[in-house]
């Protein structure tokens, strides 16, 4: 029996990628994999500093829509989805990958978190996916899929993880009550938890070099992680054949996370 999912499984659909900086970024990955599937993308940059380095990916990527989104600055994100609502009149997909902590509370530990870089952490790295999913789901008329990035320090105490950690926990927690709320409109939302990647937002954490050996060493597939394996696990939760599938934390890491 022939199955009724086409290969470009994601032809026609709309997709919304937030969150790269370089080609190196976890939602270029992603981004990357919808494209091959057929998907249409739209794009964002954080600034003008980043703008130069994500418009050639925009432009290889050949995303019609590409514009700044600092999820600190109101309006930024609404003009955003103004956008594609005026140019695409729905939205299939979101991949929300941004996160922020002040450097001195990232590194300085969670006891001595000041209650402004917290309050900062939260806003831009989980409260921002919730302001997301509420623009994306009128939008999203005849289903969707969103996506955020979390990683294995929300579940286990991983050191140097510090503040981000509580952060992933209250974003993945997020996802469970968005899919159950977002449910009966035919939207899933997923928490993806890669394995450490040579990433921008990794190098602010301190030892991640060792973090990223230790999880090759440990893991049942002995290879580290890369951001197309990620991408192409989102893609294959947005396509049909993960139509059942919501509201767990998806680990993409080797099975690092299985090991004692």
């Amino acid at each position: 029996m022939e199955s009724e999912v086409p290969l470009r499984a994601l032809e026609n659909k709309k997709a919304l990628v937030v969150g790269i900086a370089n080609d190196q970024s976890i939602a270029y990955g992603c981004a990357k994999a919808f494209g091959e599937l057929g998907a249409e993308l739209a794009i964002t940059f954080l600034n003008d500093k980043a703008k130069p380095h994500v418009a050639p990916l925009a432009d290889e990527l050949e995303a019609p829509i590409f514009m700044p989104m600092d999820a600190a600055k109101p309006g930024e994100l609404e003009a955003v989805f103004n956008r594609i609502t005026s140019e695409w009149g729905h939205l299939d997909i979101l991949v929300h990958s941004i996160a922020f902590a002040p450097k001195a509370d990232l590194q300085g530990g969670l006891l001595n978190c000041s209650a402004e870089g917290f309050s900062t952490a939260m806003d831009i790295s989980c409260h921002s996916f919730i302001r997301m999913a509420r623009l994306s789901a009128p939008l999203m008329k005849g289903g969707g899929t969103l996506f955020a990035m979390s990683y294995h320090g929300a579940q286990k105490v991983v050191p140097n993880y510090n503040v981000m950690g509580p952060v992933k926990a209250a974003l993945e927690a997020v996802c469970r009550y968005l899919a159950y709320e977002l449910g009966p409109n035919k939207i899933r939302v997923h928490a993806i938890s890669p394995g450490p990647l040579k990433t921008r937002a990794a190098s602010g954490l301190k030892d991640f070099d060792r973090m990223l050996n230790d999880a090759v060493e440990r893991s049942p597939v002995g290879e580290p992680v890369d951001i197309m394996d990620v991408g192409f696990a989102c893609a294959y939760l947005a396509t049909p054949y993960g139509r059942r599938l919501t509201g767990q934390t998806m680990y993409v890491d080797g099975g690092v996370s299985i090991m004692a």
